[in-house]
């Protein structure tokens, strides 16, 4: 807890107040891009090792315009407006606006270093970049609201209440089944993005406890 209090007081200057606005400007963005091209992320924006190593620099802050859904219109904008933005900015509240900056960037730098680990370990003979997402990151997120929150109720489908805590417990028993599979099915290296994108939350989880 010491060690995020001494980068507050010497870098909190570089904090960004409503980050998760931002944030959701940028999954916008990706989504519109991705209904008229869904191939153009693949081709020039996702997080891709090799092509970074190539000269496309710009792929190191370019993945993260994908949001985590594209499933369609509808369902991305109440993610939005029932999901993301304000667990977001609840989020920046409680833990305070440094706090928050450091998490969401500490997720994408375990993020990007994870794609160069994997590419590394694969001997760079595989695309691996579009393993690389957001989705897991917007989930670090629930996981620490959930900590903070952990009794507060939310509409399941509009309908069914279910307390945060009990919502962490299953999104972390479909992650760890979901590693398990990949390990099982011989596909290992899936499981380095889950584990590089939550690292942000297992950090934090042992250093604070409760994210105060």
């Amino acid at each position: 807890m010491n060690f995020f209090r001494k980068l507050e007081r010497k870098f909190g200057r570089f904090a960004i107040p409503n980050l998760m606005y931002y944030i959701i400007m940028m999954y916008a963005a990706g989504f519109v891009m991705s209904l008229f091209n869904p191939y153009f992320y693949v081709q020039y924006l996702a997080l891709d090792a090799a092509a970074i190593l190539r000269g496309q620099v710009w792929r190191l802050v370019t993945w993260v315009l994908y949001p985590p859904s594209t499933s369609g219109v509808l369902w991305f904008a109440i993610a939005v407006l029932f999901f993301y933005y304000p667990i977001g900015t609840s989020l920046e509240r409680t833990i305070g606006t440094f706090k928050y900056t450091l998490y969401i960037l500490s997720g994408v730098i375990f993020t990007i270093l994870g794609a160069f680990i994997l590419y590394f370990l694969l001997g760079g003979n595989v695309l691996v970049g579009n393993v690389f997402s957001t989705y897991y990151i917007s989930l670090s997120t629930f996981l620490a609201y959930a900590m903070c929150y952990p009794d507060m109720q939310v509409l399941l489908m509009f309908i069914i209440p279910v307390k945060m805590k009990w919502m962490a417990i299953f999104y972390v028993v479909i992650v760890v089944y979901e590693m398990i599979q990949y390990i099982m099915a011989g596909a290992w290296y899936l499981v380095i993005p889950i584990v590089a994108s939550l690292l942000n939350f297992i950090i934090f989880y042992f250093g604070t406890k409760d994210f105060s």
